[in-house]
């Protein structure tokens, strides 16, 4: 079993031989949950690609403990980036696929009320939705052992979507009737990966126009239909693995 993950606030003046207090929640979680005593190994990230590793040196009441730094170790930014841009799913599907393709490695994740999705955020629903969806991507990065989160943009509209994908090195969209295998498209070694996931009942013909006018086309991933929830992690495991990223 690897150390344990928590979210440090700041490591940018750590070094080997110091010291680090980790306190507020995370402290909490790992002095009152997990409950880590003097001696066992620890690994604390930003985050952003900065993570230490050291053990446990001391423990202060229930939310408080000092970490005797080991090591340091930095990851380079991915390349290429990938970006799902997930469609809302019912219930707590939403969770269910931030969390499952945060430990699969993607980089950001789009909400996105399309046309035909039956959930839509709105108001005080919508920010509790996607702070959920940010505690789920940072929960999920934590328990897979990831230095670099995933990060969960504000909702964006069909037209910023498009948007989006017209930047893209790479933009595809998810669709049952793509005629080319997404296991078939040539992927950059660089610069950025823009993928949708549509909603349950689809992505709409005006949607599939104006992804198309941005230069996204329509993909299958294979013989099967996969739900919304899921299909943004079985397409990030295909195309992290055709990068090379999971060479």
């Amino acid at each position: 079993m690897t150390a344990p993950v928590f979210l440090a606030e700041s490591l940018a003046d750590v070094r080997p031989g110091g010291t680090v207090v980790l306190d507020g929640p995370e402290g909490r979680h790992a002095v009152s949950v997990r409950r880590l005593r003097v001696g066992e190994e620890i690994v604390l990230t930003d985050g952003q690609g900065t993570g230490v590793h050291g053990t446990v040196a001391g423990v202060e009441g229930k939310d408080r403990l000092t970490v005797a730094v080991e090591g340091l170790r930095t990851e380079d930014p991915p390349a290429p980036t990938l970006t799902v841009v997930q469609a809302l799913p019912k219930g707590d599907r939403g969770e269910l696929a931030v969390e499952t393709m945060t430990e699969t490695g993607v980089d950001a994740i789009v909400p996105w009320p399309a046309a035909r999705c039956v959930t839509q955020w709105k108001g005080e629903r919508a920010a509790k939705s996607l702070a959920k969806w940010r505690a789920t991507a940072r929960e999920a990065g934590k328990q897979s052992r990831r230095l670099r989160f995933p990060e969960v943009t504000d909702p964006l509209t069909t037209r910023q979507v498009a948007a989006l994908l017209a930047d893209a090195d790479f933009a595809a969209v998810l669709h049952e009737e793509g005629s080319t295998p997404l296991a078939t498209a040539e992927l950059p070694a660089e610069g950025s990966i823009v993928l949708v996931v549509g909603p349950e009942g689809g992505v709409s013909p005006e949607e599939l126009a104006a992804f198309a006018e941005a230069g996204a086309q329509p993909y299958r991933l294979g013989s099967t239909v996969l739900r919304t929830s899921t299909a943004g992690t079985a397409a990030t495991a295909l195309l992290l693995g055709r990068t090379g990223r999971w060479s």
